[in-house]
């Protein structure tokens, strides 16, 4: 494209000399480096501040300083790199003359320091932004491992574990009386918060209407189901024998043993989860697999 012939195109800045034009220009390519290298260093210092326990103000500061240097490298890149005006002419011969063509090549001579210029902001900015893409890496950790199907299964799982009581001791039937409540665990986990299991043996007449497939899974005139409540996973732990019921004392959910300990009152929706239950050969009461469902509170994914 041939450059305007107007002569009068001085005051447009066309016959400026070119290194008028550079001056600005490299000035600003040392500001928006200057800006994308801080924000590259304070991303690394944000990651290393977060790798050794973190500290929120400090962790602030450095986030303003990433984000606060990211956008004025931009904002001084688009002020001396971008096309700011727009710049009409006439069209005339397709031909340039000799003067025109020097103004070309002089042009382009200076388009080339441009050009070394724009490569170190997109070098300095493409660091920044890979930095702070980086640190922002590692507060994933802070999230722990993927729970996987462990929201829905508990150490019962694989059957033939025996329960235990608080002290760790296997238990047998004879431990309970009519009427007796008692709260277990699998052995050697105790510390499971999603396997404390109630053990209870009815008063003498009361019968199990429990549904077919779970018929087999009282071991000696005694059931268990999850100690968790199916609301919001509150402990059920208040037993009233001669009802046959179990209360929960957060929302007072009711539950009734002997009918599956399907809720009867509360907000609760799901009857509690029953554990199958065995005698070993010694005559120890075993679980001989998981609950009938996922014990606790209802998540998403979980039907009512």
């Amino acid at each position: 494209m041939s450059r305007p012939s107007d002569a009068s195109s001085d005051d447009d800045g066309v016959g400026q000399s070119p290194d008028a034009d550079l001056v600005p220009s490299r000035f600003a390519e040392r500001r928006a480096t200057v800006y994308f290298g801080l924000s590259a260093l304070a991303s690394v210092a944000l990651a290393v501040v977060y790798a050794q326990g973190g500290q929120a103000q400090l962790e602030g500061i450095l986030l303003a300083v990433i984000c606060g240097g990211i956008g004025l490298g931009i904002v001084v890149w688009a002020k001396y790199y971008m096309p700011s005006e727009e710049v009409s002419q006439q069209r005339g011969r397709l031909s340039s003359t000799p003067e025109e063509v020097a103004a070309f090549r002089a042009d382009f001579n200076a388009g080339e320091e441009s050009l070394k210029g724009r490569r170190l902001l997109l070098r300095t900015g493409g660091v920044a932004l890979a930095a702070f893409g980086a640190a922002l890496l590692f507060p994933i950790r802070s999230l722990g491992p993927r729970p996987g199907k462990d929201l829905k299964r508990t150490p019962y799982r694989g059957g033939g574990m025996r329960v235990v009581g608080e002290d760790g001791g296997p238990v047998r039937p004879a431990e309970l009386t009519e009427g007796g409540v008692l709260t277990v665990w699998p052995e050697g986990r105790t510390d499971a918060a999603d396997a404390p299991t109630l053990l209870i043996r009815p008063l003498a007449g009361q019968r199990f209407d429990l549904p077919e497939e779970r018929r087999g899974w009282v071991a000696d005139g005694i059931v268990a189901y999850s100690k968790l409540c199916t609301h919001t996973g509150c402990p059920v732990g208040l037993y009233q024998a001669q009802e046959g019921l179990l209360l929960c004392p957060c929302h007072q959910s009711t539950f009734d043993v002997l009918d599956g300990a399907r809720p009867i009152f509360g907000p609760a929706a799901r009857p509690l989860p029953q554990l199958p239950l065995d005698l070993d050969d010694d005559g120890y009461i075993i679980a001989t697999g998981d609950f009938s469902d996922p014990v606790g509170g209802g998540f998403w994914d979980r039907g009512r």
